[in-house]
């Protein structure tokens, strides 16, 4: 299989290390209570999730959205005060971050700063995940600015400690430049069919698991463990499997959880990340 012939040295998570969830962005809390209540649930091994409210921050603060993230805020600073070292959900992270989408880099500067403002301001976020985020060498000099500009916003709010965290979600390898413009670059995001015979570009063995995200939907349960050695043999220290697709009904089949969560839980297992 293809996965299997990538350079050694990117086949970098070996089995006993710890790989852990990035949620991309789940359904209003009031149309998925369930899976927001999973966020902080004990033996998650959650890495970030994702707060879209209407494609970004919406016009005004959302009393649904704020309890939602209180409570992942507030199981995270439990963690980070040792109050809670046996829950390995807060103990792996559980960062929130705040949606702003590029649009392929066609978002004014401006506009993304006002809503990262307002997240930080009404949601406290951890950080920010970067949707439809280009990957050319060209639209790189603006992303390094933006990702500078928002890191410098993370680190004068009392909202994020260490400074904040920044994916990129390409949903593609970009252009080798960008992992040096934020925390993690989201590397593969699409269908199980593409996943499961697709290769790593070598310039990513260079960087350790931490760095990159793969988003697969369409996984059936069937093929959960393939899934995850794809992943390790790829170097993704964050993923996201779901059996979900466009064809359930809903256009993001990131929406909700997937029909084998526990299970997928129960195989990655606890851990600490960060």
């Amino acid at each position: 299989m293809p996965y299997l012939t990538a350079p050694a040295d990117a086949c970098r998570t070996a089995s006993g290390e710890q790989l852990g969830f990035g949620v991309p962005g789940y359904a209003h809390p009031l149309l998925a209570p369930a899976e927001w209540a999973e966020l902080t649930r004990p033996g998650t091994p959650l890495h970030w999730a994702v707060l879209n409210i209407a494609n970004g921050p919406g016009a005004r603060p959302d009393p649904h959205c704020l309890e939602a993230a209180g409570r992942l805020r507030n199981a995270r600073e439990r963690a980070l005060r040792g109050e809670a070292p046996d829950d390995a959900v807060r103990a792996s992270g559980g960062r929130l971050l705040g949606h702003l989408d590029l649009a392929h880099g066609e978002r004014p500067f401006d506009e993304l700063i006002a809503d990262a403002r307002s997240f930080i301001d009404w949601y406290r976020v951890g950080g920010f995940y970067l949707a439809r985020c280009p990957g050319e060498r060209s639209g790189l000099p603006a992303v390094r600015r933006l990702t500078g500009t928002l890191h410098a916003l993370l680190a004068a709010s009392d909202s994020a400690d260490d400074g904040g965290r920044l994916v990129l979600g390409h949903g593609f390898q970009p252009y080798p430049g960008y992992a040096e413009a934020a925390d993690q670059l989201v590397t593969f995001q699409g269908p199980w069919t593409d996943y499961r015979w697709s290769q790593v570009a070598e310039w990513t063995a260079d960087y350790p698991p931490e760095r990159f995200a793969h988003f697969v939907h369409g996984v059936p349960r069937t093929h959960l463990e393939e899934a995850m050695r794809v992943a390790r043999w790829q170097g993704a220290g964050t993923i996201f499997f779901t059996d979900r697709d466009d064809r359930d009904g809903q256009s993001d089949p990131f929406a909700t959880l997937p029909r084998y969560w526990d299970e997928i839980v129960s195989r990655i297992g606890p851990g600490i990340s960060e």
